[in-house]
């Protein structure tokens, strides 16, 4: 017999068809943000003769896009641990991945190839084995 499933897995699983492809886009999305920031706090810091006068450039714009999608990321994080039935280490190390620039897309592209986002990626092994 099956296992019940528990209240936060009855309440995944309307999301279950857009779990994938909303980790996967939020992932990317993330870094893009991570990217932007970064470059907008490179010409503030470095580029700007005078970093102190007051100037934001592009950091007051980029740091509250690179926020939302930090938690939009971590949001579609904490429902894919759920209805992929991730165990602890895979869920923290997925939320994790927020933090360092551009590891979102490390974890989404590991994660996609191990399995773990319902439907593996097509790799070229894969592509090019006979089939059974």
């Amino acid at each position: 017999m099956p296992p019940t499933p528990n209240f936060l897995q009855r309440l995944a699983e309307p999301l279950r068809p857009i779990a994938r492809p909303a980790f996967r886009t939020f992932a990317f999305i993330e870094a893009i943000s991570w990217a932007a920031l970064l470059t907008t706090m490179f010409f503030k810091w470095i580029v700007q003769d005078d970093p102190h006068t007051g100037i934001e450039g592009g950091v007051p714009i980029a740091g509250p896009i690179h926020g939302a999608f930090f938690v939009l990321y971590c949001a579609s994080a904490v429902v894919a641990w759920i209805v992929f039935r991730w165990n602890v280490k895979t869920g923290l190390l997925a939320l994790a991945a927020a933090v360092p620039p551009f590891c979102t897309v490390w974890f989404e592209v590991v994660a996609d190839r191990r399995g773990l986002l319902g439907t593996p990626a097509r790799t070229d092994d894969a592509a090019h084995s006979p089939a059974s």
